[in-house]
């Protein structure tokens, strides 16, 4: 597989530096010009303070690319012809010559092909509300069952079923630990009700797991749940009436499959004027800092 490498990142690779592997959906469709661009420049420059390469992944003009410089992170936030390209699309994208923000499952794929063992998101994919009817599951949790690396997320994203999703979590035998905490987080709040995780105190204690699956042959993603700060966060009961009203709305406009959770979490921003937008970026540099930890755990 052909990537283009940063010089930062390629020189971090060959002298074994600790690297944290950044998604770019987040930035094309998960947040609007230009808190995208402010939010990318400074995940990156947390993990440069924190002794930590970045190494932001997406498809420019048909080339997956690892690590990007700051005018292709502007060109991704704010040009219209940007996709959103899942593992799915990833083989189009490059023939087609296609730019786009990669999701969790390519950005995942991108990462692994390039040797990095963690990656730093929102939220995950998951199990759709009603997808007992529309069989809407993400492709993330597929990619979470095959491909081995340290995933830290603020849980799967709140528009979801989070019960079904951390069935599917289960059934599919990805591990999923939850950082202080044995509560499944719920993206904008920090409780769910979901209880029961395996719960660790240390980035070191993640890093010990991964490893030891790695050594026993679990070829599977190791998922690390981090809860969104508590001054941050938004009260489940405050968010939810919103996400109904939302994923009511989308059913009405016939919003469905991937164009599904970009929809509902800018009709969320609307409706919040603008607080959910600043616990997402509050919960996804959360993450950042924790996968800085691990990652250096791991180098």
């Amino acid at each position: 597989m052909k990537i283009n490498y940063s010089t930062e990142v390629q020189r971090a690779i060959k002298s074994g530096l600790p690297i944290l592997a950044l998604e770019s959906t987040i930035i094309s469709h998960g947040m609007p010009y230009p808190d995208n661009v402010e939010f990318a420049l400074k995940s990156e420059s947390i993990c440069k303070q924190r002794g930590v390469v970045p190494a932001t992944i997406a498809v420019v003009s048909g080339e997956c690319c690892v690590g990007l410089e700051k005018a292709q992170i502007e060109f991704i936030a704010k040009d219209a012809s940007t996709k959103k390209v899942s593992r799915r699309e990833l083989g189009i994208a490059i023939a087609k010559k296609w730019s786009g923000g990669t999701t969790v499952s390519a950005t995942m794929h991108i990462a692994n092909q390039s040797g990095l063992s963690v990656f730093s998101t929102g939220g995950i994919g998951g199990v759709h509300r009603g997808a007992e009817k529309t069989f809407d599951v993400s492709q993330d949790l597929i990619s979470l069952s095959q491909i081995p690396m340290v995933v830290v997320s603020a849980g799967a994203k709140a528009v979801l079923d989070l019960p079904k999703t951390l069935e599917a979590l289960e059934t599919l035998g990805i591990p999923v630990l939850g950082f202080e905490t044995n509560e499944f987080p719920a993206f904008y709040s920090r409780n769910s009700g979901l209880c029961g995780l395996l719960r660790i105190e240390s980035p070191g204690e993640a890093a010990h797991v991964y490893r030891k699956n790695i050594e026993t042959g679990l070829n599977m993603s190791t998922l690390v749940v981090n809860p969104v700060p508590e001054k941050d966060e938004i009260p489940d009961n405050e968010i939810e009436n919103i996400i109904c009203g939302a994923i009511k709305y989308a059913r009405e406009k016939k919003i469905k499959g991937k164009d599904l959770t970009p929809f509902l979490l800018k009709e969320i921003v609307k409706k919040t004027d603008g607080r959910s937008l600043e616990t997402n970026k509050a919960l996804a540099i959360n993450n950042v800092n924790l996968g800085i930890q691990i990652s250096k755990e791991l180098s």
